[in-house]
This record gives C-alpha cells, structure tokens and sequence, in this order.
C-alpha cells in the first residue's frame, strides 16, 4: 500500500476531521467551539468516530466499512504503526512535529556524542528523531506496551540508527535512579499527561510532581556543554508562558527559551491548537 501523509482536513463542534493514511477518522477536539469549514458530506465519508464517555475513555463507532486492526502512515519522515486504542489516540501526536524538527536541527549542531532522554515517551517518535540527528537516546516510558510499540515502529524505520534504549519504568523512580548514578544528559524533552500511573501503580499528578521532576532534569543536565530541554504538556492551566517560567526557574537565565502554542497544521489553513510547549537551548 502506497504510504500517504497525516493531514487534519477540518475541525469545528468540539471535533476534528482526520486523513490518517487511506482512511477518514473523526476525534473530539474540545476546543474546537468554532463551525467546521468543510460541508458535511466530508465528514459524512468517515469510516470511524471516537466517542468519549464521562470516564475518559470511549468507543470507535465505524461507518462507510471501518477501520483495520492496525495500518501504516508517513509523518514527519517516519513510517508510522497506527492502532487505534480504547482512548481515541492512534499512537502518535500530530502537534509534536514541530519539536521533533526541532530537536533534530539541535542535535546536528552539537559536537561529539550527544546523551538525550525521553520521558513519557509514549511510541517513540520523539526518540527516533533524536536518534535520526546522532544521539544516543533513553526512551522512558511507564507502559511496556508502548515500549513494545515503539521497538515495532523503530523496526520500520531501518534508516535510523539502532542508538535508543528502552526503558519500561516510572519517570520519577528511573530519573531518581540515574541521579544516584551521576548519569548526565546533554538534552531533555518530557511530555507529561495530567495524570497517569507508574508500572508499580505510583501515581503522577502534573500539578504535584512537575516541579520536583524539573528540579530532578537540572541535575541529570550536563550543564558544563551545550544543552536543550523541551517540556510540553495538555494540562489545563499550564499554559505556554507557564511553561517558559518553569524552565526558566529551574535551568536560570542562561541560553534562548521559545515558549508557544502547539498545533496541528489544517488544510484549510485554520491550525487547531493542541497543548503547550517551551524550549531552551544554550549553545555555549
């Protein structure tokens, strides 16, 4: 099968209408509080719906023949595994291209062997583009399917240097660890989810735990070369300039730090916002 591109073709009603390879899906977007551009009859050609209930999580409701188990996509120069999962996700985040573009121009600007970690990885994208740029890459992640994910799309992708190592553990007790270790990382980029349990059942609450994960960040950052930390989040409250605060209190005043809205690319040219993100860099 022809790989094809991501694309948001539409967004509106609290919505979004997806091109994810050779099939047509609709997501909740909740702050889509505008009109779709789009009239109807593209929606209507969707094979699936997302419908979330009151716990978080939902169902897939299929029309115009459905969805398969699992099928492949290009994105950001990656072949991608999509499986869409009991949560609506599809085993990526469109809005993270930007970061990952990102870190890759770093990456290959920095000289000698470059130490990167991912924490809350998810499937892996993250770490594949910094692997891409030359580093050597810790993926962190709490769900060893995930992991198991990631190791299937990293397989995909034979291009990009086999340089990430996989870890299933909880982020606070695996960055705890490395502490102890005297480990040192010349970048950071953390992900976190508002609210998620560890292999162990350890509870993260953002709220609770961002600061001293931060904290635990500055202490794994080998502050003696260049250095970058990315942290994106889709938690309520925290908002961009939040973010550039936070980075800014824990790594100090040193180096360049872009604070910005994510947002996923639309056809029609209206980007649909989706979470917060801040960068540092110091290039010394």
């Amino acid at each position: 099968m022809t790989l094809e591109q991501y694309r948001l073709l539409d967004s509106g009603n609290l919505m979004k209408l997806e091109q994810v390879g050779a099939y047509r899906i609709i997501r909740p977007a909740l702050n889509a509080f505008w009109k779709p551009s789009l009239p109807a009859s593209e929606w209507d050609s969707a094979c699936a719906v997302f419908e979330r209930n009151s716990s978080g999580g939902g169902k897939w409701r299929y029309l115009n023949g459905g969805l398969p188990e699992s099928w492949q996509i290009l994105y950001s120069g990656f072949k991608l595994l999509i499986k869409p999962t009991n949560f609506g996700h599809l085993g990526f985040f469109a809005e993270q291209y930007d970061n990952w573009d990102w870190t890759r121009d770093v990456i290959r600007n920095m000289s000698g062997e470059v130490r990167t970690m991912n924490l809350f990885a998810y499937s892996g994208i993250g770490s594949l583009a910094m692997a891409a740029a030359g580093a050597q890459v810790c993926h962190v992640d709490a769900a060893q399917g995930m992991i198991d994910w990631g190791r299937q799309i990293q397989a995909m992708n034979p291009s990009v240097p086999d340089s990430v190592r996989w870890i299933v553990d909880d982020v606070v007790k695996f960055t705890a660890r490395e502490i102890r270790r005297g480990s040192k990382y010349n970048g950071i980029t953390l992900d976190p989810p508002s609210f998620g349990r560890g292999p162990k059942g350890q509870v993260w609450k953002m709220e609770e735990n961002i600061g001293p994960l931060m904290e635990s960040c500055r202490q794994l950052i080998d502050t003696g070369k260049p250095y970058f930390v990315i942290l994106s989040c889709h938690s309520p409250g925290f908002s961009p300039l939040v973010l550039e605060y936070m980075l800014r209190d824990v790594f100090g005043k040193k180096g360049k730090v872009e604070a910005m809205e994510m947002t996923i690319p639309d056809a029609s040219g209206r980007p649909l916002p989706a979470g917060a993100s801040a960068r540092l860099l110091v290039d010394r």
